[in-house]
């Protein structure tokens, strides 16, 4: 017979059928109308159907087939084919497909409905790609085997009669035959499978098949479905059709799909690969905030994510980070209320962080409205972490241990309300930790997770000073950069002089350039001040800072000390380019050490460009 299903181009092109061991095959089976012989048992062993093999193992009798072709002169070459044999997961054992009576749902008239509440948009998938994926199953839907050999599971609700063979289906256990009256019902001993009750779950849990239920009525249908792209089929797809079916209405209006978590080498995580991550142990070293903050930061929706315990011990100190900015803010609070001072007595840094602070809630609600969960995380913690404990913390101490009591309780009004509305922000993240350090503040309200979510205002915005700050944050940052280069200690004070056009921007920040970037003095020049050249000069986009060199270091021992750390720097360099360079090396060491010493010698490379540019600089 000829069917599309061969491949011309493959082998002989021909190919045997099997309809009964063969899901393929099976399907041709059924254009042509072809007998399905089965010869295999249960157990593996060739059934009647397989004349003088009968009895044999199925591995034994492959053999003895190959093995009679040759005798008999009909065999004419033998060989090597990969193909895809199933396995069982546990035992692993080859499975062998097998024609058997089973329970199906009849597809087609279930995808149709299935199919158009989300092609009319009742019914999206986030990210939109995931629609053509949802859209191409259903379109090509087959009727779901829902039958399944197990010992545990819902027992599929059939009786039948011993006498006439008629199949009850009922609710409830039945005493007799509804067709003939018999009295003798044996009971399916197939189990449902486990999809089947999975996919009732959006009202099944809700009090359904009583439709007058009160949690069904308020929380059928749902907003929004998060799961694994791995089983939008499995689980997404037969919800959708059974809440039509059973419910009329579709059960959810958002479908927002996640990736799979990885190990750290991009493996799917397993059993058989002993990789997996018990996230109770992750929970006892880092902290369930800490974990659930390693799951969504940096992960956009769809793509799979490796999973690093490194990552976590950076969300642990980012909770701590937290913790401890917070108990500094207590301990230095003599307030117990909440809101804001009158706008007219903001200082510069006041209206900076809140500006700052009001562009994240509206970025971040954004985010969130857009399902940008990775997004708004990371946006959340660079705010908490640079703006609001490395910067406006320094910047308001001076005020805290001030004598200005005006300025020392503005201050203070502006610290909690920052950190109520980041904390409100960080919440759905981070739920333990802020809700506890939410109870220690001033606050208003019962609990953190029924606080009102932030909101953007207007009158917060204040371009203008944020712009001013900026500059001034800008201009620290390089200066403090540079003396780490260099080794220079932070009690070491020296001269700085400010060269730029928006001098105006650098007077309103002297105070802080002062304190924040070790200066003894400032001086904000229109051009450059006599003796530049001997100066170390640091550039931002706004102005050119210059440091008399005399007042940071001896000149003439950091060249010393430079040569000293080229000299060795060159030596390990050395060394790892002639371990790397040896070819037994790289072959027999282990994968990781060889990527270690790269790694090391990358490292070294990097710190030898830095000190050779130093040393221009100082030799300037």
């Amino acid at each position: 017979m000829g069917d599309e299903y061969c491949e011309i181009g493959f082998g002989t092109g021909a190919v045997k059928m099997t309809p009964a061991h063969d899901p393929n095959d099976f399907e041709v089976g059924l254009r042509h109308n072809l007998e399905i012989i089965r010869v295999l048992n249960d157990d593996g062993t060739v059934n009647e159907n397989g004349g003088k093999y009968h009895g044999m193992d199925r591995y034994a009798c492959r053999k003895a087939i190959v093995a009679d072709l040759e005798a008999e002169g009909y065999l004419v070459k033998v060989e090597p084919y990969s193909h895809n044999v199933g396995t069982c997961y546990r035992c692993h054992n080859d499975v062998e497909p097998l024609i058997s009576a089973q329970w199906f749902v009849k597809m087609a008239p279930l995808a149709k409905e299935a199919l158009e509440v989300v092609k009319d948009g009742r019914i999206r998938f986030v990210p939109d790609r995931f629609t053509k994926i949802y859209n191409n199953w259903m379109e090509n839907v087959h009727d779901w085997c829902i039958s399944r050999q197990l010992w545990w599971g819902h027992q599929i609700p059939a009786w039948y009669c011993d006498e006439c063979g008629h199949i009850n289906v009922s609710r409830e256990d039945p005493t007799k035959c509804e067709k003939c009256g018999c009295t003798k019902l044996t009971r399916e001993e197939d189990v449902l499978d486990t999809w089947f009750s999975s996919a009732l779950w959006p009202f099944s849990t809700l009090g359904w098949p009583d439709l007058d239920s009160k949690d069904l009525q308020y929380w059928y249908p749902t907003t929004d479905m998060v799961t694994g792209y791995d089983i939008i089929f499995f689980w997404v797809a037969r919800m959708i059709f059974s809440g039509m079916e059973q419910m009329k209405k579709e059960p959810f209006k958002t479908v927002f799909i996640h990736g799979l978590v990885r190990d750290d080498k991009g493996r799917k995580m397993s059993k058989s690969l002993g990789n997996g991550i018990d996230p109770l142990e992750m929970i006892d070293s880092y902290g369930a905030d800490a974990l659930r903050f390693n799951l969504i930061t940096g992960n956009s929706p769809g793509n799979d994510m490796r999973f690093y315990t490194e990552k976590c011990e950076a969300m642990r100190n980012f909770a701590n980070k937290i913790w401890n900015a917070s108990r500094y803010v207590l301990m230095n609070l003599t307030i117990d209320e909440t809101g804001l001072p009158p706008m007219d007595e903001l200082e510069i840094e006041d209206k900076w962080v809140l500006s700052k602070l009001n562009t994240l809630i509206k970025e971040v609600t954004e985010n969130m409205d857009a399902y940008e969960l990775g997004v708004a995380s990371a946006k959340v913690y660079d705010f908490i972490w640079d703006t609001y404990c490395d910067w406006y913390i320094e910047l308001t101490k001076a005020r805290l241990y001030a004598e200005d009591e005006k300025s020392k309780r503005n201050a203070q009004k502006v610290l909690v309300y920052v950190l109520d509305q980041f904390l409100r922000l960080l919440h759905p993240f981070m739920p333990f930790i802020t809700e506890e350090i939410w109870q220690a503040i001033p606050h208003e309200g019962e609990f953190l997770i029924k606080a009102e979510w932030p909101v953007y205002r207007e009158e917060l915005s204040f371009k203008a000073e944020a712009a001013v700050m900026e500059s001034v944050k800008n201009a620290i940052s390089a200066i403090r950069a540079r003396r780490a280069e260099m080794n220079v200690p932070p009690s070491k004070k020296a001269a700085l002089y400010v060269v730029s056009s928006h001098a105006d921007t650098f007077r309103q920040g002297e105070g802080f350039i002062k304190r924040l970037a070790y200066a003894d003095q400032v001086v904000i020049c229109d051009g450059d001040p006599e003796g530049h050249e001997d100066m170390l000069c640091v550039v931002t986009a706004d102005a050119k800072l210059y440091i008399p060199l005399s007042q940071l270091i001896d000149v003439e021992k950091e060249l010393a000390r430079i040569a000293k750390e080229k000299e060795n720097c060159l030596r390990q360099i050395a060394m790892f380019e002639g371990k790397l360079n040896n070819e037994q090396f790289v072959s027999r060491a282990p994968e990781k050490v060889v990527a270690d010493q790269r790694e090391k010698l990358e490292k070294n490379r990097a710190l030898l460009h830095q000190l050779e540019e130093s040393e221009a600089r100082l030799k300037k």
